[in-house]
């Protein structure tokens, strides 16, 4: 994992066509904007059902 450091209004590029720019940075939140091909979905992780199949191999058998 490829891990950096921004201050606001700085912007991260992902290949050609994504740009994701820190918005706002309050206590421990960030905002940040995401500029992306509308063919390209963007979906928090824990909306995608293998969050939930990860949580579930998580939990100790009862």
């Amino acid at each position: 994992m490829l891990v950096l450091s921004r201050r606001e209004s700085e912007r991260i590029r992902l290949g050609d066509g994504i740009v994701v720019t820190v918005v706002r940075i309050s206590g421990d939140r960030v905002r940040l904007g995401i500029e992306a091909p509308e063919n390209v979905a963007v979906v928090r992780d824990e909306l995608t059902p293998k969050q939930t199949e990860r949580q579930s191999a998580d939990r100790p058998a009862a």
